[in-house]
């Protein structure tokens, strides 16, 4: 059964989100000022969270309310085995919800590990968004 209006929107919606994350670490990356690679991780993270909770949604899959990409990628194998590698990739992600976020001891990142970062998370969102209809993408 197809998708509802309702759902298709909430799909869109988690898409439009995910897509102003992978914005949002771009224009970090081409900052005049140095850039905050944690930043920039964090977005990376959000994005192909984000991402992967509109794939759910538009199979009508419920998820928690978490940031464990592990947790969602597995899902979202479930649904499609193709997504596997995607879902690997992605998984070590999931640190950087708060990894940089907060006071403590975890130094800035580097360049190469916040790179690698938005890498996969754009190869998630590009990956998702490849197997949604026009009808579900932002």
């Amino acid at each position: 059964m197809p998708p509802d209006d309702a759902r298709l929107q909430d799909v869109r919606a988690w898409l439009s989100k995910a897509e102003l994350d992978l914005k949002a670490a771009a224009h970090e990356v081409a900052a005049p000022a140095e850039a905050l690679w944690g930043d920039v991780m964090f977005h990376a993270q959000q994005a192909a969270e984000k991402a992967m909770k509109a794939f759910l949604a538009y199979h009508d899959v419920p998820f928690r309310k978490t940031h464990n990409l592990e947790e969602l990628g597995q899902q979202c194998v479930a649904l499609d085995a193709t997504l596997g590698t995607v879902a690997d990739e992605a998984a070590p992600l999931t640190e950087y919800a708060w990894k940089f976020r907060y006071p403590g001891e975890t130094p800035e990142p580097e360049r190469a590990e916040a790179d690698e970062a938005l890498a996969a998370a754009r190869n998630a969102y590009q990956s998702i968004l490849a197997r949604m209809p026009a009808s579900a993408r932002p």
